[in-house]
């Protein structure tokens, strides 16, 4: 459709006798197809990633909008294992106690202090709700 077609990037009516179409409904000179971070031009030899209707080579989508690791702050590969705790996720080396540096493992019992894992049954409250019943305070 040249001559009909608006850049989403430039807005401007696409007259040349190629365009680059990314999703169904958005259309790029192929000379305006770049990445929004670094500039990089995005053609049909690289991966492209939308986000808020700007596109994005893949090393800068994963740095700004991928899932990091709550203890590492490096982002997740596809193929980990990960760990949770409650909206926080971690590597499965990094789901650690953070006073004692003990790896938790699945089935351990652990608390979370802000954003600090900790092993339960050594830096935890206690089982058995005693420090609910005790006269001294924290």
């Amino acid at each position: 459709r040249p001559g009909l077609a608006r850049c989403a990037g430039c807005g401007g009516r696409i007259q040349d006798p190629f365009l680059l179409r990314v999703s169904p409904d958005l259309e790029w000179h192929v000379a305006c197809l770049k990445c929004a971070e670094c500039g990089q031009p995005l053609d049909e030899t690289c991966t492209c990633f939308l986000r808020d209707g700007k596109a994005y080579c893949k090393r800068d989508y994963s740095r700004l909008f991928a899932v990091k690791c709550a203890q590492c702050r490096a982002a997740f590969s596809s193929s980990d294992l990960v760990m949770r705790a409650r909206d926080h996720v971690y590597h499965l080396e990094c789901f650690r106690c953070a006073a004692c540096g003990r790896q938790l493992l699945p089935g351990d019992q652990f608390c979370l202090r802000e954003r600090d894992l900790l092993c339960r049954a050594e830096h935890g409250p206690p089982l058995d709700g005693s420090a609910a019943r005790g006269t001294r305070s924290p």
